[in-house]
C-alpha cells in the first residue's frame, strides 16, 4: 500500500495507483509537490483567490495560506481539480499549460462570452461622420486648427487622439487629407461670407496693411479692416494673408490693395489706409487713391532709434549690453548678483537685454541697469566672479551719468509709447495731441548736457522730417476735437481752433443731411 495515497497496488502491479497518478501529473504534481494536500479532502475548499485576479483560469486554482497567518502563499498556485501545485511567477501561463495537459475536457468546456461593457467602443457604436454630434466636433477640430495656428498634422498626434477618445470614444477623427481638403475650405467659405455680411453694414472702412516675412523666408501681406458698428464698437476682421512672391514696389502692393478693396465689396466704403512709414507702402496708398496715416507707434520707434544711433549712445549701450548678456550666460555670476542683491535689499530682477527692433527695450535696459547698479559692480568684483571671466569691467562714473541722461531725455518717448500701447483700440484722435506735446517736451533747456541736447535734437527733427500734408493735418486735428480727451484743441492756436471746428460743423451738417435723404 502506497503510504502517500492509501491505494493499494493492483494485480501485483510494481506501482501503486498513486505512483501512476504521478506520471499523469507530472514533476510538479509529485507525491513531494502534494504534501500535505490529499490528506485533507476538504483543502480544495479552503484555497483562496485575490479578488483582484480576473482572468478565467483562477476558476480552478488558488492559493494556500501561509502557517495559519492572513498572508498567501504566491509562490506556489494549487490546483483545484487534482490539488497539484504548479509554480507561480506572477503571470497566468503555468496556470493553462497545467489546464492543457492534464485537464484537457476542462478547457474543451465552451466558455461563455465575453459581455460588452455599456462603455466599451464597438464598430456598430460609432458615431456616423454624418451625424449632428460628428459634425460638431469635427467643426470644433478645425476651429481649433484655424484659430490656434495649429498644423494640420495634430489630427496624427497620439495626444490630441486620446484626448479627443476620452471626451467622446464613439467619434472617430478624419483623417489629415479631410481636414485639409474638405473641413477647413469649408470653414473659409463660411467665415468668408460672414465676413463679408457684416462689412456690408458699415458706412466706411479703415485697412491696415503690413508686410512680413516668415522664418522659411517666404514673404507675406497682411489686410486687416476695422469700422464701428451701429453699437458704438469696434470691429475687426482680417481679411487675408497673401504670399507675396513680386518684388515689394508700390506698384506691386497697390495691385493687392485694389484686388483686396474689390474682393471684400468695399469700392463704397471709401476706405482709408494705415501703415508703417516705408517708402513702398505710400507710394501703394496714392496708387489705389487711399487716404493714407502712418503707423504712429512705428513714428516713434523710428525716431528713437535715431536718438539710440549717435556714436556716444552706441557705445554705452555697447558696454551695458555685454554686461547684461555675461550675466545671463553665467550661472555663477547670476548666482552672486541674487546674493548681492539681498545683501544690498535690493529687489532680485534679472537684467534686460534690448531688442534691435524695439527701442524702448533699450530704455528698458539702463532702467534696470541703473536700478541693479549697486549689486552689478559688487558682483562683477566678486572672487568668484573674477577668478573666471577677466575681461568684463565694470562702468565708470562717466558711464553711469551718461546712462542716466539717456533715460532721462528719452522719458518723453517712452510715455508715448506707453500710452500707444495700453490703447485697446487706438485711434487717429491721439496722434496730433501726443505729437505736439512731444515737441514741446523735447526742446533744449538751459541745464541739458551735450548728449542730452543730441538726443533731444534727432528726435525732433525725425518727428519734424515725417511730417503729413494738408488733408492729413486736418482729419488729425477733426478726430482730435472730436474727442473728449483733446476737444479743447489746447496744442493749436486759437485761429487753427476755429478752422478745426468750422470743419466739425460744417461735416456734421452735410452728414445729418445725408441721413435725412435716406
Amino acid at each position: 500500500m502506497c503510504h502517500f495515497c492509501t491505494s493499494t497496488p493492483v494485480g501485483g502491479a510494481v506501482e501503486s495507483l498513486c505512483c501512476v497518478a504521478r506520471c499523469h501529473f507530472g514533476s510538479r504534481g509529485s507525491h513531494r509537490g502534494r504534501s500535505g494536500l490529499t490528506e485533507n479532502p476538504n483543502m480544495a475548499s479552503k484555497l483562496t483567490t485575490p479578488p483582484q485576479y480576473k482572468a478565467d483560469v483562477w476558476k480552478y486554482f488558488g492559493f494556500q495560506l501561509k502557517g495559519g497567518k492572513n498572508d498567501l502563499d504566491k509562490d506556489n498556485a494549487v490546483c483545484k481539480i487534482c490539488l497539484a501545485l504548479v509554480k507561480y511567477c506572477g503571470n497566468t501561463t503555468n496556470l493553462r499549460a497545467h489546464l492543457a495537459r492534464h485537464h484537457a475536457e476542462v478547457l474543451a468546456e465552451k466558455q461563455p462570452q465575453k459581455r460588452i461593457e455599456p462603455n466599451q467602443t464597438t464598430v456598430d457604436a460609432l458615431l456616423p461622420s454624418n451625424s449632428p454630434r460628428a459634425q460638431r466636433i469635427t467643426e470644433a477640430v478645425v476651429h481649433f486648427i484655424c484659430k490656434d495656428l495649429r498644423p494640420y498634422s495634430v489630427v496624427d498626434n497620439v495626444g490630441f487622439r486620446w484626448m479627443l477618445h476620452t471626451l467622446e470614444p464613439r467619434y472617430r477623427i478624419p483623417q489629415r487629407v479631410h481636414i485639409t481638403e474638405t473641413a477647413v475650405p469649408k470653414m473659409y467659405e463660411e467665415v468668408k461670407t460672414a465676413v463679408k455680411t457684416s462689412l456690408s453694414t458699415a458706412q466706411r472702412v479703415a485697412l491696415t496693411c503690413d508686410g512680413w516675412t516668415s522664418r522659411a523666408t517666404e514673404s507675406y501681406i497682411t489686410i486687416t479692416s476695422h469700422y464701428i458698428s451701429d453699437n458704438w464698437e469696434m470691429v475687426t476682421h482680417v481679411l487675408q494673408t497673401r504670399a507675396m512672391h513680386e518684388s515689394h514696389t508700390g506698384s506691386n502692393i497697390a495691385d493687392v490693395l485694389k484686388k483686396a478693396i474689390e474682393e471684400w465689396g468695399l469700392q463704397d466704403k471709401d476706405p482709408a489706409i494705415v501703415t508703417d512709414n516705408a517708402s513702398n507702402m505710400t507710394v501703394a496708398a496714392e496708387l489705389a487713391s487711399m487716404l493714407h496715416f502712418k503707423c504712429f507707434a512705428h513714428t516713434l520707434n523710428l525716431a528713437s532709434q535715431r536718438a539710440l544711433k549717435l556714436p556716444a549712445v552706441q557705445r554705452l549701450l555697447g558696454k551695458v549690453r555685454r554686461i547684461t548678456n555675461f550675466f545671463r550666460r553665467s550661472t555663477i555670476a547670476s548666482h552672486v548678483l541674487k546674493e548681492k542683491q539681498k545683501l544690498l535689499n535690493l529687489e532680485q530682477h534679472k537684467l534686460k537685454t534690448d531688442v534691435v527692433t524695439r527701442w524702448n527695450s533699450a530704455h528698458d535696459m539702463l532702467q534696470r541697469f541703473l536700478k541693479q547698479q549697486p549689486a552689478i559692480t559688487a558682483a562683477l568684483l566678486s572672487n568668484e566672479v573674477r577668478k573666471n571671466e577677466k575681461d568684463i569691467s565694470t562702468l565708470t562714473e562717466a558711464d553711469i551719468g551718461a546712462a542716466e541722461e539717456i533715460v532721462r531725455a528719452m522719458k518723453p518717448m517712452k510715455a508715448a509709447t506707453i500710452v500707444m500701447e495700453e490703447e485697446k483700440t487706438p485711434t487717429l484722435s491721439a496722434v496730433a495731441p501726443i505729437h505736439a506735446q512731444l515737441i514741446e517736451k523735447l526742446q533744449e533747456s538751459p541745464g541739458d548736457s551735450n548728449m542730452s541736447k543730441e538726443i533731444k535734437s534727432a528726435i525732433c527733427q525725425d518727428l519734424g522730417r515725417r511730417h503729413l500734408d494738408e488733408q492729413q493735418r486736418q482729419t488729425l486735428h477733426v478726430c482730435a476735437a472730436l474727442d473728449p480727451r483733446f476737444k479743447t484743441l489746447p496744442f493749436l492756436s486759437e485761429d487753427e481752433q476755429k478752422a478745426v471746428y468750422d470743419r466739425v460743423v460744417t461735416e456734421a451738417a452735410r452728414t445729418q443731411g445725408l441721413f435725412q435723404v435716406s
